[in-house]
């Protein structure tokens, strides 16, 4: 795919170039929690805006059903994305109506644009080939140049992300660029011990992935809500944890392939329980007990691996050359559950290898746990297109970018 340093040498003066970024940022209110993916972007945007192009700069934030909804407003993305641009941004209140017109008509060069939400368009996610081209049309009518740089959404066949490239010369931006050259280097000739820690609530999200990690990856450290899954395939009672009991089958079989295919697949060893799941708004003492994960109390329900488990992953991720996290350990929104995945980042700190972040929930908690993200060799802003380029599907949005 060529890239925008290709399209920077061509010159990019006077030229309405559309950035489809991933603003698709947490929200309390109005409030931004966490500007990581804002940030992400903000490389593109500078180059092009300081050679002189006329930046219009779109994205989706949430699930609106196709219709505008304020609660789902880019808005604040478009503040922050100013204040971290230092320069004024516009904001046009609509997608290819009279608003973003005057915006993009507005820009002189060097200026930036944001356009509102493109989900407030049923075209944009539409399965209609159709419905989706014809929104596709007019967003092409906003630009002379098209360079995707959202890699949180490369995995969507969304108008945006499929279509509009196919109708304007596109370019892949910086992030995409440094996306795709990490995913390599955890399919490509791959420097070993290669460890991979998944989390996450559901075995379900996660099983494409170790699918095709049990021919890759060394060693597999598996935590999170979907632990209990395994454990109960092991037989253990995992009591109210959460549990997909239609997968336990699938599971048993993945673990019978990793033995046979010499993958050490690591499982915890204990667990913190309580009866309830905390209170993450007040943040409430939950006080939970430690057990051994073949003991869980039929009444409890684990929301962490507990210290011994700690201890192990952290001995499996010691000599790694490459590391791959996707996913909690925990509840770490709540201080009582947050050790197992503290524990983890920790380890991939301190790792001596290659170390990466698989995007969403980790990435926010390795924000939210207060570590220093240059300690790790590589955040991603997409858990789940890191996941399926993992899983080895061809991504819509890089596809589009390629031809």
């Amino acid at each position: 795919m060529k890239t925008i340093d290709e399209l920077l040498s061509e010159g990019v003066a006077g030229k309405r170039v559309f950035v489809r970024a991933d603003l698709n940022v947490p929200l309390d209110g109005t409030t931004i929690t966490d500007d990581g993916r804002i940030r992400a972007v903000v490389p593109t945007v500078k180059a092009l805006a300081d050679g002189g192009a006329r930046v219009i700069v779109a994205s989706h934030l949430g699930r609106p059903k196709g219709a505008p909804d304020p609660v789902f407003s880019l808005a604040p993305a478009a503040a922050r994305l100013g204040e971290l641009l230092g320069a004024d941004v516009a904001f046009a209140e609509d997608t290819v109506g009279t608003a973003a017109e005057a915006a993009v008509n507005g820009l002189a060069d060097g200026r930036v644009a944001v356009i509102e939400n493109l989900r407030f368009n049923p075209g944009e996610t539409s399965k209609d080939d159709t419905e989706r081209a014809a929104f596709a049309d007019k967003l092409a009518g906003l630009a002379d140049v098209y360079v995707g740089d959202g890699f949180g959404a490369v995995h969507r066949k969304h108008a945006s992300v499929f279509d509009l490239p196919k109708r304007l010369p596109h370019y892949a931006g910086y992030l995409i660029a440094t996306e795709v050259g990490v995913l390599k280097k955890l399919t490509d000739d791959v420097e070993r011990p290669y460890v991979v820690a998944l989390g996450g609530a559901k075995v379900s999200d996660k099983l494409a992935v170790i699918d095709q990690l049990l021919g890759k990856a060394d060693r597999l450290l598996i935590g999170g809500g979907m632990a209990y899954t395994f454990l109960k395939a092991q037989g253990h009672e995992v009591g109210i944890s959460l549990l997909q009991e239609d997968q336990v089958p699938v599971v048993k079989e993945y673990m019978e392939r990793a033995e046979k295919s010499g993958v050490e697949l690591v499982l915890p060893v204990d667990v913190l329980v309580a009866t309830e799941f905390p209170d993450l708004k007040t943040k409430a003492p939950a006080n939970p007990a430690t057990v051994a994960a073949d003991a869980i109390p039929a009444d409890q329900e684990g929301l962490d691996i507990g210290p011994e488990t700690r201890k192990l992953y952290a001995s499996k991720l010691a000599d790694a050359a490459t590391v791959f996290w996707n996913g909690p350990m925990g509840v770490f929104e709540h201080p009582d559950y947050a050790e197992g995945t503290k524990a983890v980042a920790q380890a991939l700190v301190d790792a001596p290898g290659f170390t990466v972040v698989g995007g969403g929930d980790s990435a926010a908690a390795v924000r939210t746990l207060g570590f220093d993200e240059n300690a790790f060799g590589h955040i991603s802003t997409g858990g789940g297109a890191s996941l399926e380029y993992l899983e080895g599907k061809t991504l819509p949005g890089l596809a589009a970018l390629e031809d």
